[in-house]
């Protein structure tokens, strides 16, 4: 006999009965249901030792994970018009003009090295720029690390306000 196997008798519900069936299971015998609860020996339904990883689960969770990121993905992604310079170096020896730089500190607005307020901002630019039409002219703003988020926003609304939308934000030394 291979393997430890042994039979169990099982109580029937009432009105079920363990007697034969005519004509299905001969008469006179008592059955009894049957268990193989592990054991040693190799037989029949013996699988041995596993020691694979089942990848199934795994290849589930990625093929969810993939699925989750291809849906959310698109959704994330915001289109914001830039408009960037060429890539295109200008000739040797051509005349590069001083950027308009916008100072925002703790103490107020600076144009340059010009104290400037909210009010005048607009005005104040244009005469610097001295331009015929100043708004089409690349503005940069400049804010030390102290300066509260609302008057950076206050700067970037007055400007695009009164029509100055070509505004480049610095955060470096020019």
């Amino acid at each position: 006999m291979s393997g430890w196997g042994f039979t169990i008798p099982i109580r029937l519900a009432k009105g079920f009965s363990t007697q034969p069936d005519a004509g299905r299971r001969p008469e006179g015998k008592e059955y009894f249901m049957g268990a193989k609860l592990g054991g040693g020996g190799g037989g029949r339904f013996d699988l041995g030792q596993n020691s694979e990883i089942n990848v199934t689960p795994f290849v589930d969770v990625m093929l969810v994970l993939l699925i989750i990121f291809m849906v959310a993905i698109p959704a994330a992604t915001v289109s914001i018009k830039l408009d960037l310079p060429p890539a295109v170096p200008p000739p040797p020896g051509a005349k590069t003009e001083e950027p308009t730089v916008i100072n925002i500190q703790d103490g107020g607005i600076f144009i340059g090295e010009a104290a400037t307020t909210i009010d005048t901002l607009p005005a104040d630019l244009a005469r610097k720029l001295d331009k015929p039409d100043p708004t089409q002219e690349r503005v940069y703003i400049r804010a030390n690390r102290d300066v509260r988020y609302g008057d950076f926003m206050q700067v970037m609304n007055t400007l695009q306000g009164n029509g100055y939308f070509q505004v480049a934000l610095i955060n470096e030394e020019l």
